[in-house]
């Protein structure tokens, strides 16, 4: 069944491993789901060489709201939000899925006035966040007084930046960072994407108050790890409330993102398509 009686027009930005799943499965399921590919874009556009119609490359992205897109979906790299972001909420609704970047408190801004400006929404991918709405409801009523996310695999999966671009490995299994999630984005730009989508689902905590731990583990050559643990304010008897998620998410060694964090996107890319164009940032 077609999501919309006119097909929703779509444009993606990156194609990496990503990118191109989510090319393909535009190109083969997109018609019937009432969903159109109309661009491109890739930092480097000789990666889509003979994969991507010419008709589809898109070669300046300042040139995308010719296309009309309906939504931007971003999987390129969190500098394309801080660059353009803001811009391309002029044109269409946009999908992020590199929410690191929401971690620039300047961003965040720019992307709100732009959002309410122009009537655009700007929906974040929850890729390999497990339990985004039990964490977002908890959150609203009030019961959540911890959260903590620590992402773990072999250091050849990282692409760190700064300080930590650096850092080595101690032993077979290195605690790299733990703090808050805001202080880690810009150091793990395309490794704390999971930290920030549970930053933004616990908005009382936020950035600054969510703890994301980053681990080097040599065991991990083909799986990512990510474990997320909760906890509430104390009850009458002085227990807490308490969750601990523990997902193991296999992938290609090396890979930044896992097999199953693809699938979801997909799914994030359709859920959006079903939510109305309201200003604001909404996780889907």
């Amino acid at each position: 069944m077609a999501l919309n009686t006119v097909p929703q027009k779509v444009g993606i930005l990156g194609y990496g491993r990503l990118g191109q799943s989510l090319v393909s499965h535009l190109l083969t399921q997109g018609p019937e789901l009432g969903l159109e590919l109309v661009f491109v874009w890739n930092r480097d556009p000789g990666r889509m060489a003979g994969s991507v119609p010419p008709t589809l490359q898109l070669q300046n992205l300042a040139a995308l709201g010719e296309r009309h897109p309906d939504l931007v979906v971003e999987v390129a790299h969190p500098k394309i939000i801080h660059e353009s972001g803001a811009e391309i909420l002029r044109y269409a609704n946009l999908l992020v899925g590199s929410p690191s970047a929401l971690a620039d408190q300047a961003t965040e801004r720019q992307l709100l006035e732009a959002s309410h400006c122009w009537g655009h929404a700007v929906f974040v991918a929850r890729g390999a966040l497990w339990g985004t709405e039990d964490i977002a409801r908890l959150d609203e009523a009030g019961g959540l007084q911890s959260l903590r996310v620590t992402m773990a695999t072999h250091p050849d999966g990282f692409r760190l930046e700064g300080p930590l671009a650096t850092a080595h490995s101690t032993g077979p299994r290195t605690v790299l960072y733990e703090g808050p999630v805001r202080g880690l984005c810009p150091l793990a730009p395309r490794n704390s994407n999971t930290m920030a989508a549970a930053a933004l689902a616990a908005p009382s905590l936020g950035f600054d108050r969510v703890i994301g731990v980053l681990v080097a583990d040599f065991s991990l050559k083909d799986m990512h790890v990510v474990d997320v643990e909760l906890s509430g304010p104390p009850g009458p008897t002085g227990r807490s409330f308490a969750v601990h998620t523990h997902r193991e998410n296999p992938t290609e060694p090396g890979a930044v993102t896992g097999s199953a964090t693809i699938t979801t996107f997909w799914r994030s890319l359709l859920g959006c398509c079903h939510l109305p164009s309201k200003p604001g940032i909404h996780l889907c």
